[in-house]
């Protein structure tokens, strides 16, 4: 053989050795990756012979699976919803082309492939029973849910979210991202076509009805941080509601700090206790407590609320959230202005939610989850989820004065009025965030009621809303309340 084939052949064998490594690497190691890979079609293509399991809220299915094949076909199944775009972000859709929300994270026990539903598919396949995928039940509240969506409609074209939490379970009672979507439109099996171009035109709306503004966008939470502020300053300095701080009608804080209570002043200028200061929302005094406390404590105890989580402890319910955030400041003037929710400080609907929460259970942080339990087909538990404890992020009697001065925010010269309940006793934050653009403020309410044996916690906001948070955001989260309290 001479040298130039010798070479060849050499070169031929280390082309196959290559592909043979390659091959044994993908179909070995890599096989359950690209299984899951979003542009994997097959993978949801081959389910569609099968029966899907149910999707509901409060016992009535919200997405399930319906056989369109003419009689004598093959089956073929259509994944259909319910209720239009009012459950979408949290449900999701199920696609020849790819899943999202609770059709991806579950959809392994959805489609009856779970290791967990196997004994139940040996018994199927002896039976002879055509296999089922088992019932995923979510934790929504439907009259929550409605409140909290209406309410948003209602504002005639702006954008926001607004989540409930029970607070002594971390069950999420509400979670609503506006504007949605109707599930169905990208979902049929027999307009292909039609649908693809749905979705496609679905994530080029600028107003990204695709996002789930509840979990995954994080906003300046403006005021409504100073119930973190009010926590660090008694946590970390002793403060009691009746301890007072310099409450000037200006701050200079690289720029001046105007306040944003009526008339522009707080208490003549003159020196404003802890708890008048978060009754009308005193911009200067708690720029002043955040200086005090220091930048360290304060990011400190915005993480026992649920901010600035570790790499890999990001929140899963078992959708992914995106990580809320309260860094470390060292400038003054940064630091006073996060001390009012702005500068870095970004949190998500979610993760606001959680901080009334926390303060209505007695400064424990419930885990936020969606999904309650998932039953077989012949309606055994297969997970059944269990109330599990975040985080302490306050003593108890820190959580016991803020609950009393939040519930000052809803009464008499409150700034959040728009948020209490006739007969019920609401506790509340209102805030109104800049942008630093011509946008116009985002617009919140967090609170929580009954104030006294809290059963839901709420966190709503809009984006620009351009108005304040207890004329705009205060009047759906007390719908969102009322709909679990009267």
């Amino acid at each position: 053989m001479n040298t130039p084939i010798r070479r060849l052949s050499i070169f031929s064998l280390i082309l196959i050795m290559i592909l043979m490594v390659n091959i044994t690497w993908i179909q070995g190691f890599r096989a359950d990756s690209i299984r899951a890979h979003p542009l994997n079609n097959r993978t949801y293509n081959e389910r569609l012979s099968e029966p899907r399991g149910p999707i509901q809220v409060a016992g009535e299915n919200v997405a399930f699976s319906t056989n369109i094949a003419e009689e004598g076909k093959p089956a073929r199944y259509q994944r259909e919803y319910t209720d239009g775009p009012l459950y979408t972000p949290i449900v999701g859709s199920f696609r020849m082309y790819g899943a999202d929300g609770i059709e991806r994270t579950e959809n392994s026990l959805l489609d009856g492939s779970d290791d967990r539903l196997a004994v139940r598919n040996f018994r199927d396949i002896i039976t002879g029973r055509d296999p089922e995928g088992a019932q995923v039940q979510l934790t929504l509240d439907p009259a929550v849910q409605k409140a909290g969506y209406n309410g948003l409609e209602a504002l005639g074209g702006k954008n926001g979210a607004a989540v409930a939490i029970d607070p002594g379970t971390g069950a999420i009672l509400g979670a609503v991202s506006y504007p949605s979507f109707d599930a169905n439109q990208v979902v049929s099996i027999t307009e292909q076509t039609s649908a693809i171009a749905n979705f496609e035109a679905l994530e080029q709306d600028p107003d990204k009805p695709m996002l789930n503004r509840a979990l995954n966008e994080r906003y300046p939470p403006g005021s409504t941080f100073k119930v973190v502020t009010a926590a660090a300053a008694m946590e970390y300095l002793g403060a009691e509601p009746d301890s007072t701080m310099e409450a000037p009608d200006r701050l200079d804080l690289g720029r001046e700090l105007p306040n944003a209570t009526p008339g522009g002043t707080c208490n003549g200028g003159e020196p404003d206790t802890l708890a008048h200061s978060i009754q009308i929302s005193c911009n200067t005094s708690f720029a002043n407590w955040a200086i005090e406390v220091g930048g360290q404590n304060l990011s400190d105890q915005a993480a026992a609320f649920g901010f600035n989580p570790d790499e890999g402890e990001e929140l899963d319910i078992p959708l992914s959230v995106t990580p809320s955030l309260a860094p470390v400041e060292e400038d003054r003037n940064i630091l006073g202005r996060a001390g009012i929710g702005q500068s870095n400080v970004e949190a998500t609907p979610l993760q606001m939610a959680m901080v009334a929460a926390g303060v209505a259970n007695g400064g424990e942080v419930m885990r936020p989850y969606v999904v309650d339990s998932v039953r077989d087909s012949d309606l055994s538990v297969v997970t059944q989820t269990s109330p599990e404890t975040y985080s302490e992020a306050t003593s108890a009697s820190t959580a016991e004065d803020l609950k009393e001065m939040m519930t000052a925010v809803t009464g008499p010269g409150g700034s959040g009025t728009n948020g209490a309940i006739p007969g019920v006793e609401v506790a509340g934050k209102t805030g109104t965030a800049e942008t630093g653009n011509d946008l116009g403020t985002h617009n919140w309410f967090i609170g929580f009621a009954p104030a006294d044996d809290p059963e839901i916690a709420v966190a709503v906001v809009i984006e620009h809303g351009g108005g304040s948070g207890g004329s705009l955001a205060a009047p759906i989260a007390r719908q969102m309340m009322e709909a679990v309290v009267l």
